[in-house]
């Protein structure tokens, strides 16, 4: 074979080898770029994967959030209204106290009410035996009630008169000065306590004890009406 024929047929090879190279690399370029937008998808939506999951951690973050501030503001503005009731119910009862001074100003009606606390107090207790105290100021308008205290007790409890000791020692304490129901001091605007003569037995049968039962009946049905 002559060397042009060599050179030629070495020539088509050369190209055809570089044809079959460059088919190659075209593919190889076709398949790189395939492989990068796939991951370059999978990456992507990785990363949506990841803000979506941050977005929902935060707007769960700021819904909890949210939830503690009303919850908060709620429980500020409850606590607000309870302060706000208990200052009327405290005023409404420092009112009633302020009127309970005035009871034993009048002379006739304190001694009907006297009267009929005591025997209201021997009808509860019902001792034989009975030591009453009171206020002192109060102690003679008291024991010139306890003849008609035993008959009215002894009529409706239908037994015989109680024995009743008036404590001519130990008093009740006397009205506030100035009538400042405030005070710290102890004091009592009108009424007696009774006791068993062992002294296991006290009621107090007080205007200020009969006002507290009273408002603590009644609190549950003051705080409806406020809130009403």
């Amino acid at each position: 074979m002559k060397d042009a024929d060599v050179s030629k047929q070495i020539q088509q090879m050369i190209r055809f080898i570089r044809q079959e190279a460059e088919e190659k690399a075209n593919e190889i370029s076709v398949a790189a770029e395939e492989e990068f937008n796939i991951e370059k998808l999978q990456l992507l939506e990785a990363e949506k994967r990841k803000i979506r999951q941050e977005y929902e951690r935060k707007a769960k973050q700021i819904d909890v959030r949210r939830k503690i501030e009303y919850s908060m503001q709620l429980n500020a503005s409850r606590i607000k209204v309870l302060q706000a009731q208990d200052e009327v119910v405290n005023s409404m009862k420092d009112d009633a106290k302020k009127a309970l001074l005035h009871i034993s100003n009048d002379e006739q009606v304190y001694k009907k009410l006297i009267k009929e606390i005591i025997v209201q107090g021997l009808l509860r207790l019902r001792e034989p035996s009975v030591l009453l105290r009171c206020r002192e100021g109060d102690s003679k308008l008291v024991e010139s009630l306890l003849e008609d205290v035993k008959k009215e007790y002894s009529e409706k409890a239908n037994v015989q008169p109680p024995k009743i000791a008036l404590d001519d020692r130990v008093y009740l304490p006397p009205q506030p000065k100035d009538g400042n129901v405030d005070t710290h001091e102890p004091f009592c605007s009108g009424g007696v306590v009774l006791a068993s003569e062992d002294g296991k037995i006290v009621l107090e049968n007080t205007l200020d004890a009969r006002l507290d039962v009273i408002f603590r009946q009644k609190l549950p049905e003051i705080r409806k009406r406020l809130l009403a």
